[in-house]
């Protein structure tokens, strides 16, 4: 009897255990630019790394729920541009179609959902547009 007991107490603590495996947080990822500066113009193609910071790996299958690019970094957040989400062949790599109409700081801001993760993964890349 005592021996079945400790059978079921085992299995017990296994199964708690096994219910409170630990998944990454949001903030384990981080999103940067593949190409930091740019020209200036429309119909520009900014693209972005998704990376893990726990296993430096890229971050694939991430569906990106929101996107916006605007000038927020020269201080003029309004100045917003349409983007246009494209396909890419590089692995944890985002690419999205944009205006940059003039030369300055603009702010790539991303909200991703990655499979796994209860919470959604914000990100804001810095992007310089030059003449």
């Amino acid at each position: 009897m005592t021996l079945k007991v400790a059978c079921i107490a085992a299995l017990a603590a296994t199964m708690s255990l096994a219910g409170s495996t630990a998944f990454a947080a949001a903030s384990d990822y981080v999103f940067d630019p593949v190409n930091a500066e740019m020209k200036k113009g429309d119909d520009v193609t900014v693209a972005i790394r998704l990376t893990n910071r726990i296993t430096g790996k890229p971050v694939t299958d991430v569906v990106i729920i929101r996107s916006r690019v605007d000038m927020a970094p020269d201080g003029m957040a309004d100045m917003e541009s349409q983007i246009t989400p494209l396909p890419s062949n590089e692995p944890g790599v985002y690419a999205f179609k944009t205006d940059l109409p003039m030369a300055g700081h603009y702010q790539l801001s991303v909200a991703a959902k990655v499979q796994g993760e209860a919470e959604t993964v914000i990100g804001k890349v810095a992007i310089t547009a030059k003449k």
